[in-house]
């Protein structure tokens, strides 16, 4: 059985306007209730789209102990513990799992470009203090290179690490990923237009950040990809792509951050560099909510 599967909710951190943009945890509580009630497979925090980048350890310790509470076991809280110090990635996943996380989500180190061993060394360094399972994480545009099969083929046999995220965009590369895992490999693709195309060649589930918007869509697609169902699963895969259309007109996660927030749940902006969305983009974003609502 799979352990990282269905719909895995990479789920936004709520910053405030004030000055300093602080993180205010409660501020995503409704946000997790419409996420749990719209029957998603776990949340993942402190993704891409949850801005690990910009925020300190004490941040993403603090957050994910919220996490774990508030949704108190209705379903698993993953915890991103990645970065570019392995030290820094060790200290921080037995912190996070001091607090309750369910899994430990390791992304490469980005800025600079380790080897294939000493990435592979990397992963099992934090693989050797989880006491959770692991779930490695691709994502080339934003780390400068892919994880190789062959590094994902080693670190693979280490009995922590049960999974990968990949965010590349390449099927070939991801379908490479379930060859090297040889069925003990969860394989979840975290480009959202491809959660299809994903499925059908062998994938266990989806990290879609459009499921902060639209998670129903999300867990319906799935389900329908599940059941066999082509027809309806085109037709929700197709939803998607007026959201992905709006989130492509700014820096991640700027416009997901600002769907959200025009939908009535309070998230905040995206924490500086990332500013607030343009006017044009602004009024694309006001336009899709507008649209989305009366579709419900």
């Amino acid at each position: 059985m799979a352990v990282f599967s269905g719909v895995i909710v990479p789920i936004l951190t709520p910053f405030s306007r004030d000055v300093g943009q602080p993180l205010v945890a409660a501020g995503a509580d409704p946000l997790v209730e419409r996420l749990v009630g719209a029957g998603v497979d776990g949340l993942f925090a402190f993704g891409s789209n949850g801005e690990f980048h910009v925020s300190t350890d004490d941040e993403r310790v603090a957050y994910t102990a919220h996490l774990v509470e508030r949704v108190a076991g209705r379903v698993p809280v993953i915890a991103g513990v990645g970065a570019c110090s392995t030290a820094e990635a060790v200290e921080l996943a037995k912190r996070v799992q001091d607090v309750g996380a369910a899994g430990l989500s390791v992304v490469n180190p980005y800025f600079l470009q380790p080897g294939d061993d000493e990435l592979a060394a990397y992963f099992e360094a934090v693989a050797d203090v989880a006491e959770v399972p692991v779930l490695l994480y691709n994502i080339p545009k934003a780390t400068g290179r892919s994880i190789a099969p062959d590094v994902v083929a080693r670190v693979a046999a280490h009995p922590a690490v049960a999974g990968i995220k990949d965010s590349s965009g390449d099927l070939d590369l991801l379908a490479a990923y379930i060859a090297a895992g040889a069925g003990d490999l969860d394989v979840l693709v975290g480009s959202d237009g491809l959660i299809s195309a994903a499925h059908a060649i062998g994938a266990s589930g989806a990290v879609a950040g459009t499921a902060n918007l639209v998670p129903e869509t999300v867990v319906g697609l799935w389900a329908a990809l599940e059941a066999g169902d082509p027809v309806r699963a085109g037709e929700l895969q197709a939803a998607l792509e007026p959201v992905r259309d709006v989130l492509h007109l700014g820096a991640v996660p700027q416009m997901l951050k600002r769907l959200v927030e025009l939908s009535g749940y309070p998230v905040g902006p995206a924490r500086l560099p990332v500013g607030e969305a343009a006017p044009e983009a602004d009024a694309a974003a006001r336009a899709l909510v507008a649209a989305l609502a009366g579709e419900e």
